[in-house]
Order: C-alpha cells, then structure tokens, then sequence
C-alpha cells in the first residue's frame, strides 16, 4: 500500500554560508554591545541596548529558529506574543517609579557574616 507523505525531511534546508554569516552579525553585535557597556551614553544607553538586543533576537528568530521561511500565521503568532510579554514588562515599568519613595524611605538592614 502506497501512500503521500507530506513530510519531505528538510522543509528548508539552509546554507553554511548564510548560517555563518548569520552567526558572525550576531558575534559582531555581542562584541559592539560589550564595547558600548563602557561608554557613558547617558539615557540613550537602555535604547542603543535594546535596540542591538532586538537586532540580535530577530536574527536568531528569522534564521536559526526558521521563521523566515515559516507560514505566515506562525510568524503573527510569535510575533503577537511578543508584543504581548513587551506590552505587560512595559506597563509594568511604568509604575515602578510609583513607589520609589516608600523603597526608598523603608530602612534597609545589613546582615553581617559571624
């Protein structure tokens, strides 16, 4: 009995050469991200941070977890989770700012080793 498979092993077999090119962008980003870790941007610095954190997340989505070639409802599922998980961490830094006088105000003790 003969049958149709619609698994065909590889879905996208990719190249050595766009994996390597892929994985030397990110070392890039890892070493430039080391080299401004020194560097006093000042209140850019979380947003330069952030934004070469986001480079390097979307270039190992895209390519090593194979989103790129993915369909197209997989990708708005990611994606939409995502945005959710930075939607929530962001209204909670919002209201950080909120109770910073009472953890300021609140006396901090320090245990010291015998």
């Amino acid at each position: 009995m003969s049958g149709h498979h619609d698994d065909h092993g590889f879905a996208h077999p990719v190249s050595l050469k766009l994996l390597f090119g892929v994985f030397a962008a990110l070392i890039f980003f890892t070493i430039l991200t080391v080299m401004l870790a020194g560097q006093d941007l000042g209140a850019f610095g979380i947003w330069i941070s952030m934004g070469i954190a986001t480079i390097k997340a979307t270039l190992v989505a895209l390519f090593f977890m194979h989103m790129y070639w993915e369909k197209g409802f997989n990708i708005v599922m990611f994606v939409g989770s995502f945005l959710f998980v930075s939607l929530f961490i962001g209204f909670t830094m919002t209201d950080t700012q909120a109770y910073k006088p009472q953890i300021d105000a609140f006396p901090r003790v320090v245990e010291q080793a015998p």
